[in-house]
């Protein structure tokens, strides 16, 4: 029998959505976590006051930004 190794908390479910090579824009963000748009971004911005540096990269085209974390604070891991 196998243990699944899901995330418990939404923040740590952030987290793992913002560490993917990909990272995550907004929509797929509310989507998974089932939060509202003002939501996931002030969870963002949460993450950002706690010491994680978050880039946001706007595609062009009309797409929307994309979000990873490039540096996570010492004692989050």
């Amino acid at each position: 029998m196998t243990k699944q190794t899901k995330p418990k908390t939404k923040q740590a479910q952030l987290i793992q959505l913002l560490t993917r090579k990909a990272g995550a824009d907004v929509a797929t963000i509310s989507e998974k976590l089932g939060w509202q748009s003002h939501t996931t971004r002030a969870a963002l911005t949460g993450l950002r006051k706690a010491g994680f540096e978050i880039s946001a990269e706007k595609p062009g085209d009309g797409k929307a930004s994309c979000y990873r974390i490039t540096a996570q604070p010492v004692d989050a891991a």
